[in-house]
């Protein structure tokens, strides 16, 4: 029953018809309880990655870490945990995995020791060339203790035989390709790297004397830390003797960010590009309400993903904005036997039908994106089952055709709903009214654009386009963790 009970956990908690979120990563210079304030800026990224998190320190003197599976405040949580972790400088991580195995060898941060000191690096993001890295690092007579393509990076900035750290972190990055945001750990200095299309996120903020590098700026409200500005592109941003530097060693490029953070990754209150996540939500619901043919009784949003967008398109249009679901935040702490009829609940332990509200009702239901389609099928069975009258599903950004390999979990293009079928197929297989996606053009309006330049896109919008900025070139596919994981075991005989 034991082993039953902690594969349910499993499956609750791993619950996500969403693209899964990416990593977290944070960092703190010269600050009196770096390791408390960082374990703070972690607990606001926890919704980008929930698996592991760990926090190394420096004081002066020695390098400390912590890493643990799970979340941040089941964790560090106390005061002697904390106080393990000693010195004015930190840098911590929020894991979600995108490649390697779920083991507390691939928590981050890293740390290694090189012949200039020892450094940590945490890393949101994904190479596209960590298996031939790592094949030719292999050959080359290096140990891989992990099947985490961060791990690669480490056993570069290691490698160099530069002199400086500055220099051999310079010499790592100009060997890796993809989307990336680094922050790292010296024993001088505090560090942060950005990819040079600017795919991954990376914030610089100050609090007192104290600068601080994160993910997002809702980890720099958490600690009182004012924002400063965004990690350039390709720029490198090192902080020594309370003092900010800059490097920007690669050829200039146009900024790419992902688009996703815009419409699902951010936490709602993050600065994008001088608005909140949130704003930009309701733009491309108000965006989707343009483009809207279909009349209904009531908005409903699938909570809490299409809470935004929905509320956008409910104002632009003057409906009836209505909790027609309602969500279970506890799912993943539920604690019952695991027969086949749980099992067979489904969305249902996260999801239930606001009964009174929807029946006999037309309704629009409005969610941030679509990617297997499994879920939005219950979703409006639920809804039909609950009474309502009519059910159209209108989806706040384009059709998802392609996967990612910049460090979001996407599904293989055979499992995405679709690249394999029209709209009229998908509508049919969610079982919909009626289904509508925001057009790109659209997208591109309600982040501040006029529309997509066609020429060079304004964002890295490949899930819609198939465009990627950076080609990848270890197109392994579901491979990528097996073939990662036999170089690693084959690096350690």
């Amino acid at each position: 029953m034991k082993k039953n009970i902690k594969n349910l956990k499993k499956k609750l908690s791993n619950y996500n018809p969403k693209l899964k979120e990416e990593c977290g990563v944070f960092g703190i210079s010269k600050a009196k309880d770096a390791s408390a304030l960082t374990a703070l800026g972690l607990h606001a990224l926890q919704h980008r990655g929930q698996e592991g998190c760990g926090i190394v320190t420096f004081d002066g003197k020695k390098y400390y870490s912590e890493k643990r599976f799970g979340l941040v405040g089941d964790n560090f949580n106390k005061e002697k945990i904390l106080n393990n972790l000693k010195g004015d400088y930190a840098i911590g991580h929020n894991r979600y995995s995108t490649t390697g195995e779920n083991t507390l060898r691939n928590i981050q941060p890293f740390f290694a020791d090189t012949n200039a000191g020892g450094i940590g690096v945490a890393h949101n993001g994904n190479l596209t060339n960590s298996i031939s890295l790592r094949k030719k690092l292999v050959e080359e007579g290096a140990i891989f203790y992990t099947t985490s393509d961060t791990e690669t990076i480490v056993q570069l900035i290691a490698k160099s035989k530069r002199v400086k750290t500055i220099d051999k972190i310079i010499d790592a990055i100009f060997q890796i390709q993809g989307g990336y945001a680094l922050v790292m750990l010296t024993q001088t200095s505090l560090i942060g790297v950005r990819d040079p299309y600017g795919i991954r996120p990376l914030v610089i903020g100050k609090l007192k004397n104290s600068y601080v590098l994160a993910s997002e700026t809702c980890a720099l409200d958490i600690i009182g830390a004012k924002y400063i500005r965004d990690v350039d592109n390709g720029e490198i941003v090192f902080i020594e003797k309370d003092e900010l530097k800059s490097i920007k060693p690669f050829p200039p490029k146009k900024i790419r960010p992902c688009v996703f953070e815009y419409i699902y990754f951010a936490r709602p209150d993050s600065i994008l590009k001088d608005k909140t996540a949130y704003e930009y939500r309701k733009n491309l619901g108000i965006e989707l309400a343009k483009e809207n043919d279909t009349d209904a009784d009531m908005i409903v949003p699938v909570p809490d993903s299409g809470n935004a967008a929905a509320l956008g398109f409910a104002q632009y249009l003057k409906k009836n904005f209505e909790l027609g679901l309602v969500r279970n935040h506890y799912v993943g702490r539920t604690f019952i036997e695991p027969s086949q009829k749980i099992r067979s609940l489904g969305v249902k332990l996260k999801l239930n039908a606001n009964k009174f509200t929807i029946k006999d009702k037309k309704i629009i239901l409005i969610d941030d994106s679509l990617v297997r389609g499994t879920t939005s099928h219950k979703i409006v069975k639920m809804l039909y089952d609950a009474g309502a009258k009519e059910v159209h599903v209108k989806i706040a950004c384009p059709e998802i055709k392609y996967p990612d390999f910049y460090g979001v979990d996407t599904p293989t293009k055979k499992e995405l709903l679709a690249a394999n079928k029209t709209n009229d197929e998908i509508c049919n297989y969610i079982g919909a009214k009626s289904l509508k996606f925001l057009s790109i053009n659209g997208m591109y309006k309600a982040i501040g654009f006029e529309g997509r330049n066609e020429s060079y896109p304004q964002l890295t919008d490949h899930y819609f386009t198939g465009d990627y900025p950076v080609k990848p070139i270890d197109e392994l596919g579901d491979n990528k963790i097996t073939q990662l994981s036999l170089l690693s075991t084959a690096s350690n005989n």
